[in-house]
Parts: C-alpha cells; sequence; structure tokens
C-alpha cells in the first residue's frame, strides 16, 4: 500500500527511510543524545509512548499539543506525533524525524495527516512497537555511522585465522580507532587467551546467551574486558553455553552501533548462529594457506559463507613458515576459488616468542604482520563501511 512515496513496512508506513525501513533521521546539526520529543493529548496513547521510551533507555519531552515552534521541535533527535494533534503541529517548521503514530491502521485519512505535517513515517501500534523502541534507542545513543565490520575465517584448521583478527583488531587500536574484536569460534579456545586476557575482568559469550531484541551498545562496550586499546568479546572457559542466533544479532548490532572497527573471528562451519554475524559484515577475509588440500577445503567455506556473505575476499600467507608451503602462488589460490586476492600475510617468525612475552599478534608495530595490517585498513578506510580492497 504507496501514498505519496509512502509504503507500509511491518507496521509502520515509511518516506524516505533507509533500505531497511529505518528512519531518515535528523540532520547531522539536529542529532544529539537525548529523547524523543513527544506531542500528544491523549492520555493512553502517552502512556504507550513514555513505556517504550523507558524500554528503549530515553527520557522524552512531552508537549500536550499546540504548533510547535522553536528549539524544542527543531532541536529534539525525533518527534513523536500523536495522530490526535496532527492538527495542531500543521504550522511547524518542516524538518526530518517525524513520526505520526496512531492506533488505527485502517483509517485512509492517516496519509493526508501525514503529508500535512511533514512526517517521515506513520507507525500504528502495537504493531510497530518494536520498530520504535529501536529507533528511540538510536537517538538516545546518538547513533551514528556503523562500525566497518570484517570478519576472518580459516580456509582450513589451523591456518593462522585467529591471530590475523587479533592483528587486525590490535592494529587498529592503535591508529586510535574504537574496536570491539568479536570471537564467534566457542571451540576456539578463546581469544582473550591469545591476547594475554583470560583473567581479566568483564562479560564472556555466556552473558549474552540469551539476549533478545536490542542491546545497548555502550553498556556492551562498558562490561567487555579491555586489552590492547580495545574491547574483546570472547569465550569463558566454562561449560560449553549454546548462544542462540538473536543473541548474536542483537550483540553485533549493538557492537556496529557504537562506530569505528569491529573485527569478528569466525568458525569454518556455517550454522544459523554464525549467518547472523556474516550478515551484519561489510568485508570477509578467507584465510587460504597456499596448499591444494587446503584450496580444497577452503572451497567448501567459501561455498557454505557465499551464500550469506556481500563481499568474501582471499588472503594468502606468505613464504617462512617452518612446515613448508604448497607451491601455490597467491594469484593461483584466489584463481582457484574464484575469489578476488587481497593480500599476502607475511610470515613473523619472532609472533610466538613475543606472545609469551606479552606481546598480541600485531602489537609490534614495525613488525610484517602489524605492518600488513596497517596497509589494510589504509586500502579500506574507517569511515567507509563496504570499501574495497
Amino acid at each position: 500500500m504507496r501514498e505519496r512515496g509512502m509504503e507500509i513496512v511491518g507496521g509502520v508506513i515509511s518516506r524516505g527511510g533507509s533500505r531497511d525501513g529505518s528512519p531518515g533521521g535528523p540532520t547531522p546539526s539536529q542529532a544529539h543524545r537525548g529523547g524523543p520529543l513527544i506531542v500528544t493529548e491523549d492520555v493512553e496513547l502517552l502512556d504507550d509512548l513514555l513505556r517504550l521510551c523507558a524500554a528503549a533507555g530515553a527520557r522524552p519531552e512531552v508537549h500536550h499539543g499546540g504548533t510547535e515552534r522553536g528549539e524544542g521541535w527543531d532541536a529534539a533527535p525525533l518527534v513523536l506525533v500523536g495522530d490526535d494533534a496532527a492538527h495542531r503541529v500543521r504550522g511547524a517548521r518542516r524538518r526530518r524525524g517525524v513520526v505520526l503514530v496512531g492506533r488505527d491502521q485502517d483509517d485512509s485519512g492517516v496519509w493526508r495527516r501525514a503529508v500535512e505535517i511533514g512526517a517521515d513515517h506513520v507507525l500504528v501500534l502495537p504493531d510497530g512497537e518494536q520498530w520504535l523502541v529501536d529507533r528511540i534507542a538510536d537517538v538516545a545513543e546518538g547513533v551514528g555511522r556503523p562500525a566497518l565490520t570484517v570478519g576472518v575465517i580459516g580456509g582450513r584448521g589451523g591456518a593462522g585465522a585467529s591471530t590475523l583478527a587479533c592483528a587486525l583488531a590490535v592494529t587498529a587500536a592503535r591508529t586510535g580507532r574504537r574496536t570491539m574484536l568479536v570471537d564467534a569460534d566457542p571451540l576456539g579456545g578463546g581469544l582473550d587467551v591469545l591476547l594475554g586476557g583470560e583473567t581479566a575482568e568483564g562479560l564472556r559469550w555466556p552473558a549474552f546467551a540469551a539476549s533478545r531484541g536490542r542491546v545497548s551498545g555502550e553498556a556492551l562496550e562498558e562490561s567487555l574486558p579491555e586489552l590492547h586499546a580495545l574491547r574483546v568479546l570472547s569465550w569463558d572457559r566454562g561449560e560449553a553455553v549454546a548462544v542462540a542466533p538473536e543473541a548474536v544479532r542483537a550483540v553485533v548490532s549493538a557492537a556496529r552501533r557504537r562506530g569505528g572497527v569491529v573485527v569478528v573471528d569466525l568458525p569454518r562451519r556455517v550454522d544459523e548462529t554464525v549467518a547472523e554475524a556474516l550478515e551484519q559484515l561489510d568485508l570477509c577475509l578467507l584465510l587460504v594457506p597456499p596448499e591444494l588440500r587446503a584450496v580444497a577445503g577452503a572451497r567448501r567455506v567459501a561455498s557454505a559463507a557465499g551464500l550469506v556473505l556481500r563481499d568474501l575476499r582471499v588472503v594468502v600467507p606468505a613464504g617462512g613458515r617452518p612446515q613448508g608451503l604448497g607451491g601455490l602462488e597467491a594469484e593461483e589460490v584466489a584463481g582457484l576459488l574464484g575469489l578476488p586476492l587481497a593480500g599476502e600475510v607475511p610470515w613473523e617468525a619472532e609472533l610466538v616468542a613475543a606472545q609469551t612475552a606479552g606481546v598480541p599478534p600485531g602489537g609490534a608495530a614495525r613488525g610484517p604482520l602489524a605492518r600488513f595490517c596497517a596497509a589494510f585498513w589504509d586500502r579500506v578506510p574507517v569511515d567507509a563501511p563496504g570499501g574495497g580492497v
């Protein structure tokens, strides 16, 4: 159902919104931390909107009708206008981030009233409650550009994907970027161990296993261990805990809303839980040793992950590993897999000794691994999610 460029999505009628149905939002000059402005004289509707604001952790400003002019209307990051009050705000200054809220989805007049007040969206309660909670939470958190989210997955076991993921995160953090490292492999032993922080205070995955709906990005960041200037979500050493796909979706979404960089270390299998992480990646690196058996295994990994990923690229360990390599060139590996080559990861002979001394992968700024990671981030700017390598 459409009218004048509007569409209804999951109980929310949108005009000029983003691809996922989220609101266009206020302009940068309007954006700030804080709750929405509510304009209504409907007591029951006000109670519902206050309840939803509380669920989103926001404190709103309430105006009981009247033509809105001045600082409150212009500065609020989001304006929720009750359908009962639409006629009262017709003369208000036009702005983005206005939502007309009603209860009767069959009321055709809602289209006309939305156009008259310049609303971006028409929301019908109770169907649109979760959508509205998410939007209110967005403005309360001061959400800006989402984090550039990069995954790393091994083409075969022991390829060094976890080491590369840690090095990418450590290198990003060293440049001052807000960085979070997410360990999505419950059988990997824990990235906090690889970073020398297994005893660091903070929450691990079991604390988020039952998460549903929305997780606060700020609360997530503050709850995690901070190691080497980055936040790490890893596994503990307790009994195995199943993390629901909904929990992975909520947690990775929260991490992305904080901006900066998110690096995700992924297992080689792709199930419903892993797919939730893959769907939120801007780019995924498939680390494949240059040997035929590794390429054969990587082909199966790429086939499964490629069903979900938007951008999958190959990185190949360079020569120098003690066990020897299979003799293939990096370009041959990428060609056999039919994927673009993102680079060759140099072998760092001192890596194990450095970790024993408390230096994480990528911690030696002048080391070959750190230089590779720094060059990678230079080619994929943090302010350009989805950018090419």
